[in-house]
């Protein structure tokens, strides 16, 4: 197993909460991790369907049969049982007793926050991260290819084409899971959401030029967008809200947290086709936001990020929110830093004042520098 960051976080909630709770995409890694860290744990996968029938039927009996606990892989298949785990975790008062996975943030969040309040330690586990592929010598070494085969653990465990994989991935997970959830019958129409979706990437949300596009009402596509956010398949990021100046953009960015699944709804069919590709630099900004994320929500944190953008174009990809401090971050897909690349930093620095660290400038080559007070990141070291 590729060891995870995520691990010491959870070794720290098992032993500060009664049950740990650990939601993210399908094939991200969760159940992998919880089984190697709680391996004294019984593990029990809620797809099976005789032990989900058994669990929803006999709540009180199936959770007898692990006096100790145990690890609940998919508990929001098996909803029934949360009421019945409070009141296990209230008798006993052992700590790190039971472990729960979810795939599906809004079914496994929603019956936490209902039934185990303040019970539970809760952590999102993403895909790898670049620094955990790094310490496994897996990283590749040129960042299209990092892009395009993305981040999903099973590319790495095994001798796999990352374009079949993804494929399958489509079919089994986003077209099984979520056209279930929804209620979807029309493949066709979701296909062309899901590429749409991912052409979208990096750029403002109108969601009403993708419901045209289409071919579905505002309403539709608005539910389905809450499912793929609740599934950790997009990302919805907001603008800044501390008001420098008052022209700017109140609308949410999209975005794909995997490039490499991102590549396969977009048609890239090798890494060599990112070169020339018109959203290479939407896919690279994706790709960083992504390995934000990973680090704040590994260590337990919620996210603390967020863009700016004024109504004259003019923008900073990242604003980091370091308490009573901001950072912004420029993200350029060029192996090239151009005096261009500044503009935004710049304008954004002059009008946060005092309030600003030192800005940041993340690119796709290889040397880091200080240029105009700007700190020059390459992709391997930010």
């Amino acid at each position: 197993m590729i060891p995870r960051r995520a691990q010491s976080t959870l070794k720290q909630l098992a032993s500060s909460f009664p049950v740990v709770a650990v939601t993210g995409p399908r094939q991200s890694g969760k159940s992998t991790l919880v089984r190697a860290l709680f391996a004294d744990h019984p593990y029990i996968s809620l797809e099976e369907p005789d032990l989900r029938e058994f669990a929803t039927e006999d709540p009180r009996g199936f959770l007898a049969q692990y006096p100790q606990g145990a690890i609940l892989d998919e508990v929001q298949r098996c909803p029934e049982l949360f009421s019945y785990l409070q009141g296990r975790v209230d008798q006993s008062g052992r700590l790190g007793e039971w472990i729960l996975t979810g795939s599906q943030q809004f079914g496994m969040v929603s019956a936490v926050t209902q039934s185990l309040a303040g019970r539970v330690g809760m952590l999102t586990l993403l895909p790898f991260a670049r620094d955990e592929l790094q310490a496994a010598q897996q990283l590749p070494e040129h960042i299209h290819e990092v892009l395009w085969r993305g981040s999903y653990p099973p590319i790495y465990d095994r001798p796999v084409d990352p374009s079949l994989w993804h494929g399958s991935y489509v079919q089994t997970y986003l077209e099984r899971d979520v056209r279930q959830l929804l209620g979807v019958r029309d493949l066709t129409l979701f296909q062309r959401f899901l590429r749409l979706t991912a052409g979208r990437t990096g750029q403002l949300l109108n969601q009403s030029a993708l419901a045209e596009e289409t071919g579905v009402s505002h309403n539709t596509i608005r539910e389905w967008l809450s499912v793929l956010e609740a599934s950790y398949i997009i990302h919805r990021l907001a603008p800044h809200h501390r008001n420098f100046n008052k022209r700017l953009v109140k609308t949410p960015k999209l975005y794909m947290l995997d490039s490499g699944l991102a590549c396969w709804l977009l048609g890239i069919e090798n890494a060599q086709q990112l070169a020339t590709h018109p959203l290479r630099g939407a896919l690279f900004e994706s790709w960083v936001l992504a390995e934000h994320l990973k680090a704040r929500w590994n260590t337990g944190r919620p996210s603390n990020i967020s863009f700016w953008r004024d109504r004259t174009g003019r923008e900073v990809d990242l604003v980091i929110d370091c308490g009573d401090r901001l950072q912004p971050v420029e993200i350029k897909a060029g192996a090239t830093v151009t005096r261009d690349a500044f503009r935004g930093l710049e304008r954004w620095c002059e009008l946060a004042g005092d309030a600003a660290v030192t800005p940041q400038l993340i690119y796709a080559g290889n040397e880091s520098r200080i240029q105009r007070g700007i700190q020059i990141l390459p992709w391997r070291e930010f």
